[in-house]
């Protein structure tokens, strides 16, 4: 007879064999032809060119992790949204307060440019502009 902590054991042990035995299995059935084209990096269909090592632009990264956040914030929705009603007034006030804020965050993200795609450069100021503006003024 075996204990809980056994059958977990003998369960793990038959999927290592399970994956084991088909990846083997694969590797004796599949047919072996290589070729300058199948080696080559694929994505998108399109022919890799130039180096993988291509620094992207960071808003890619921002959006995407505010996407994330509020992604999993709007999820946290769902069980409230279910259970509202029963919670009472209480659990209706917990909810609003967890909206506003969530209006908060994204109010923030938006007045902060995080959201827009082309975000206008800036110029840092230099003192060559300074002065010829100063020259400008002392001339009117």
């Amino acid at each position: 007879m075996l204990t809980e902590f056994g059958k977990i054991f003998v369960f793990l042990l038959t999927a290592i064999i399970f994956v084991v035995v088909g990846i083997f299995t694969a590797k004796l059935i599949r047919p072996a032809r290589p070729s300058k084209e199948k080696l080559l990096t694929y994505e998108c269909g399109e022919d890799a060119v130039g180096s993988p090592w291509v620094k992207f632009n960071i808003r890619f990264y921002v959006v995407a992790l505010i996407f994330l956040i509020f992604d999993v914030e709007v999820v946290m929705l769902i069980p409230w949204v279910m259970v509202y009603k029963e919670l009472g007034f209480a659990g209706y006030l917990i909810g609003g307060i967890f909206l506003v804020l969530l209006g908060i965050g994204m109010a923030y993200e938006w007045k902060k440019g995080d959201l827009e795609w082309a975000r206008p450069r800036i110029t840092p100021p230099s003192l060559q502009k300074e002065n010829s503006l100063a020259k400008d003024a002392n001339l009117n």
